[in-house]
């Protein structure tokens, strides 16, 4: 994590999620992104830290990235932003909702988030860039990329999704969605090197990105 901004990575749940507190210590107000699992140890977390949670950020709309948003709007009153094309699966919470679109950007006390669509895990998937951080959601994993067999899923988006991250400088920081390596960040020139579906991305098409996820 590059500083100096408020930071926690919590590993909550049966499917090693991450869930992420960030926010400008100046201000003390906070963002969760991908709220699940447990909504008491994210709020009381963040209370504990001094911050008060403004904003719900929501890198795609599978439910172990979204499980505890209701429970977590009972006790903090945020906003909550989701990709337009992955609204539909956010419950209803009314005004709360509101959607976003690829290089919009989220200010949170004097930080500034930006956010970048990358469809393929999902049609509205997105990460969040701040302060040289780069947070992947379920795009990028560390070694590893999300999977593209899902019926929301498409490889070729995918690809051009990956290579577009591909693109970025290579000091941003990688904060996947899943703890599914023994490492919980990496530098993203790191993964140009190590992770194949990176390597693959930058030097052939879609066509053998698809041979390499099997499909």
């Amino acid at each position: 994590m590059n500083d100096p901004i408020y930071f926690r990575q919590l590993e909550i749940g049966p499917m090693a999620n991450f869930v992420y507190l960030v926010g400008d210590p100046e201000t003390k107000v906070c963002a969760v992104i991908d709220p699940a699992w447990d909504a008491e140890v994210i709020a009381d977390t963040a209370e504990a830290d001094g911050y008060r949670i403004e904003r719900i950020l929501i890198t795609h709309g599978h439910h172990d990235h979204i499980n505890a948003i209701e429970t977590l709007l009972a006790r903090v009153d945020a906003r909550v932003h989701v990709h337009a094309q992955d609204a539909f699966a956010i419950p209803s919470i009314g005004d709360a909702l509101q959607t976003v679109e690829g290089g919009q950007r989220l200010e949170l006390g004097k930080l500034s988030i930006r956010c970048l669509h990358t469809p393929g895990h999902t049609e509205g998937s997105q990460c969040f860039r701040f302060e040289g951080n780069l947070m992947t959601g379920d795009t990028l994993f560390i070694r590893s990329c999300g999977r593209v067999d899902f019926e929301n899923s498409d490889p070729e988006k995918m690809w051009a999704s990956l290579k577009s991250l591909a693109a970025l400088e290579n000091e941003l920081i990688v904060m996947p969605g899943h703890n599914y390596s023994s490492e919980k960040s990496v530098a993203l020139g790191v993964e140009k090197q190590q992770n194949r579906y990176l390597r693959t991305v930058v030097n052939w098409g879609p066509e053998k990105f698809r041979e390499l996820v099997g499909l």
